[in-house]
């Protein structure tokens, strides 16, 4: 990555971590790959993002690339020029002593005892205090156990595990932040988080719009010309669901409650519903004697009584 990272995220060099993190997720939600299948541009962008995210997200990186020492990949830069003559060690460290400035001292002492304490108090890092880096994760959940909302365990880079609670209505892209879970501060810094990116398994049956949850469900020819009561499998489990005489395909039926949980009980509603869509279903394999009458009834003369001779 040779672009300039904070140019990438499109933030300022003075930038605060927070503000960085919310860069980095608002363009990770619009570039993720899941959210732009085969878009080839918007995967090498996430890819991009992701690893100027991994240099600024870290304090430590970030600091050293501040200061020149590492480049926008992560490698390091050649060793800076040897220090002047009259220090006798490299860096930073060589100023420590105020006896280094002696020769400016002669001039002017007072500015001599200035820089010599400046540089005394970093001596050796002291003082220095940093948090520690967020560290990112995928988590694939089931559609029904986001939507409804579950407890997951995903497991942890160092081999540790952690259970996971997805609150209800989690959408896919949602993160969630575990605080603490991150990396080891330094010089007793607050550890850093784990930010866990959900990625829903899509259901064979369900589908989500809003607060509600769609789903076909097939009935026979009989069931809805003369109408029926049906054990079905909903969302949150089995429900008994009464089908109108008459009803046509692309009919919905409404199951109260069984939807989306809505977060602050929305207009008096803990939930969204749950919609059936029916789907009449013809015999398989085809039925003789209804293939007779329905030929008879397109006659007209369907139900009618024969002719008696007299």
């Amino acid at each position: 990555m040779s672009e300039d990272p904070y140019h990438l995220l499109g933030v300022p060099r003075t930038a605060k971590a927070d503000e960085i993190r919310a860069a980095y997720r608002k363009l990770a939600r619009k570039l993720h790959p899941d959210l732009n299948p085969g878009d080839r541009t918007a995967e090498e962008r996430f890819k991009k993002i992701t690893a100027a995210y991994d240099l600024l997200g870290d304090a430590e990186k970030r600091a050293r690339f501040d200061r020149g020492e590492i480049d926008a990949d992560g490698t390091e830069r050649p060793p800076r020029p040897e220090p002047p003559p009259w220090t006798t060690r490299r860096g930073a460290e060589g100023y420590a002593d105020p006896s280094a400035y002696a020769d400016l001292a002669d001039q002017d002492e007072l500015l001599a005892e200035l820089l010599g304490r400046g540089f005394g108090r970093r001596r050796g890092g002291a003082g220095i205090k940093l948090r520690g880096h967020d560290i990112q994760a995928r988590l694939e959940v089931p559609f029904l156990a986001a939507t409804l909302g579950s407890t997951q365990r995903i497991t942890l880079p160092d081999g540790g595990t952690v259970d996971v609670k997805v609150p209800p209505g989690t959408r896919d892209g949602d993160v969630l932040r575990l605080g603490g879970k991150g990396g080891e501060g330094i010089g007793g810094g607050a550890t850093g988080d784990l930010l866990i990116t959900i990625h829903l398994a899509p259901h064979p049956r369900f589908r989500r719009e809003g607060d509600d949850i769609l789903f076909d469900l097939p009935v026979s020819l009989a069931d809805a010309v003369l109408g029926a009561k049906l054990e079905v499998e909903a969302p949150g489990g089995r429900v008994r669901l009464s089908v109108p005489a008459g009803s046509n395909s692309g009919s919905v039926l409404r199951l109260r409650g069984r939807g989306v949980p809505r977060a602050g009980n929305k207009g008096g509603e803990k939930a969204g519903d749950a919609l059936a869509r029916l789907v009449v279903m013809l015999p398989d394999p085809p039925d003789p004697a209804l293939r007779q009458f329905v030929e008879s009834w397109a006659r007209g003369d369907a139900g009618e009584k024969p002719e008696t001779q007299e």
